[in-house]
């Protein structure tokens, strides 16, 4: 299984201020949501303290939690790939501290530092790569029970 990797702490300093200097802070009381799947993913955040919960609308009534969410964690990733919509939703499981970059920003800084742009989205395919086989293992643990509980 890939490590799990913190996306600031991954850049090399220089890089990581660089990043830095578009970052501003904001907080999310608990139980806000912050994105919506299908809604336009124009910013990303870092989390600083404070847990999110992403999750998937099954239906109108019913969402299923995929992932949590914490301290250091990248919070969205649609922003970097067309067409620039949410894949999950994402609600404050308790308050949260997060520092907040617009998309356009940050695209136009990867484009006058490549350098910067290939760590960056090298660190952002690392984080999928992670979440994606977390998702697999949990997925594989529910069939497992599942074929328990059934036979």
């Amino acid at each position: 299984m890939t490590k799990a990797i913190k996306l600031l702490t991954a850049l090399p300093p220089p890089q990581r201020e660089r990043l830095m200097a578009l970052a501003r802070e904001v907080s999310f009381p608990e139980d806000t949501r912050i994105f919506e799947t299908g809604g336009t993913a124009d910013r990303f955040w870092v989390i600083r303290s404070g847990a999110v919960s992403l999750d998937q609308r099954v239906n109108d009534l019913h969402r299923v939690t995929v992932a949590g969410l914490g301290a250091g964690d990248l919070l969205g990733w649609s922003w970097l790939f067309p067409p620039y919509q949410w894949d999950f939703g994402a609600v404050a499981f308790s308050p949260v501290r997060a520092y907040e970059f617009d998309a356009a920003a940050v695209l136009r800084l990867c484009e006058e530092d490549p350098p910067l742009g290939m760590t960056l989205v090298r660190s952002v395919a690392e984080v999928l790569a992670h979440r994606l086989e977390t998702a697999r293992g949990t997925l594989m643990e529910q069939v497992a029970v599942h074929r328990r509980t059934t036979l």
